[in-house]
C-alpha cells in the first residue's frame, strides 16, 4: 500500500523536531570515535554489523556497549535482549566481572592462582546491584530465522504499554546477535547464504515496525588470512565489504557495518599503504565501511583482553619511508 510523499517529509521534520529538543537519541556507545562516526551512537531503527575473524574483539565491542550501555544513556528507558548463541551465559557473566572488578577471567578462574575472598565478594556486589533492576534479558537457544523473528515479536508484546488512547506503546529495545552464522538453517533454505539473506530481510522487516537497534555480530571469510594480504603496507591489510561473511545478504540490509582487525595477529607492523607503526600487539583496527548516516573511516583502538574491554588510542605513526632490502 503507498503513501502520500508528504507523510514522510512530515514525519521527518517530527524526528528532527524531537532529537533537536532531546526527545529523541540514539544510544551513546563507550568510543567517541564510533559515535562520531555514525550518529551521535547507534540510531534506533538501524542494523549495525560488526564483522571480524576470531579473537579480533567483536564480542568484546558488543558486551561493552551493553555493558555500559545504561550508564552513558540513563535517560533513555530501553530494554536489552542478547541472541547468545555461541557463548555460555556464565561465561559472559565472568567476563563482565573481568571488566568490572579489574581482574583477567583466567585469574576469576584461580587458573593463576587462587582467587582471593575479596575479589569473589566484590563480584558478589556486583551481580547484587546488576539484577537489582536488570533490563537485560537472553535467548542462548540457537534459533532458525523465523524462530528468531517470532521471539522479537513476542518480546516486544511483552513489555509494551498503552497510551491515553489505548493504543499500543513499544519499549525501544537493543537487540544484539552472536553470531548470524550460527542461526539454525530451516528446511526451506538451501544454505547459510539462504539463511543469511532471510535474516537480513527479517531484521529490516522489524526495524520499521519496532523501536529496535539490532547489533550482529559476523565473520570475516577466511580470503582475510591469504598470506599476500599480510604483507606489511599493502591496500589487502585493510578490512573490505567483501571481507564480511555472507556481504551480499548482510550489507544491503545493515545501516552501519564495521569491520575488525587485528594487524598483529597477521604479523602486520606496518599497516597499509599509509604504514601505520603497530608497535602493540593488541592494536585494533576499525574499519567503518558503511555508515549509511554517517561518514566512513578508520579508527585505531586498543584490546585490554585481561580486563575484557576495549579503549579508543591516538592514530599510531606512520613509517616514513619504506625500508628497502
Amino acid at each position: 500500500m503507498w503513501k502520500p510523499q508528504k507523510q514522510s517529509f512530515i514525519e521527518a521534520l517530527s524526528y528532527l523536531d524531537k532529537r533537536r529538543k532531546g526527545e529523541i537519541k540514539s544510544i551513546k556507545t563507550p568510543w567517541a570515535k564510533f559515535n562520531d562516526a555514525s550518529i551521535d551512537g547507534i540510531e534506533w531503527n538501524t542494523i549495525t554489523v560488526i564483522g571480524g575473524r576470531p579473537a579480533s574483539g567483536k564480542t568484546l565491542i558488543a558486551d561493552q556497549i551493553i555493558r555500559e550501555a545504561f550508564v552513558l544513556n540513563s535517560e533513555q528507558d530501553f530494554r536489552v535482549l542478547q541472541f547468545q548463541f555461541e557463548m555460555l551465559g556464565r561465561v559472559q557473566a565472568i567476563r563482565e566481572y573481568s571488566s568490572v572488578i579489574n581482574r583477567s577471567y583466567k585469574h576469576l578462574c584461580s587458573a593463576d592462582g587462587e582467587l582471593s575472598e575479596e575479589d569473589l565478594q566484590r563480584c558478589y556486589t556486583y551481580s547484587k546491584k546488576k539484577v537489582k533492576n536488570s533490563k537485560i534479558d537472553v535467548v542462548d537457544t540457537p534459533q532458525t530465522v523465523d524462530e528468531f523473528k517470532k521471539e522479537v515479536i513476542n518480546y516486544f508484546e511483552a513489555y509494551h504499554t498503552l497510551d491515553t488512547e489505548h493504543q499500543k506503546v513499544y519499549t525501544n529495545t537493543l537487540i544484539t546477535i552472536d553470531h548470524s552464522v550460527l542461526f539454525k538453517k530451516a528446511p526451506y533454505e538451501k544454505d547459510k547464504q539462504d539463511m543469511l539473506n532471510n535474516l537480513g530481510e527479517a531484521l529490516t522487516e522489524l526495524k520499521k515496525k519496532y523501536p529496535v537497534a539490532f547489533i550482529v555480530l559476523s565473520q570475516l571469510n577466511r580470503n582475510i588470512d591469504h598470506p599476500d594480504r599480510s604483507e606489511d603496507g599493502k591496500y589487502g591489510n585493510y578490512i573490505l565489504e567483501s571481507d564480511i561473511f555472507g556481504a551480499d545478504a548482510l550489507l544491503q540490509h545493515a545501516d552501519l557495518v564495521v569491520g575488525i582487525n587485528k594487524p598483529a595477529k597477521q604479523k602486520i607492523r606496518f599497516y597499509g599503504p599509509d604504514r601505520y607503526i603497530i608497535d602493540d600487539d593488541n592494536t585494533l583496527v576499525l574499519h567503518f565501511l558503511k555508515c549509511r548516516n554517517g561518514d566512513t573511516r578508520m579508527s585505531f583502538f586498543k584490546a585490554e583482553f585481561e580486563k575484557m574491554r576495549i579503549v579508543e588510542m591516538t592514530t599510531p605513526a606512520t613509517q616514513q619511508k619504506r625500508i628497502k632490502i
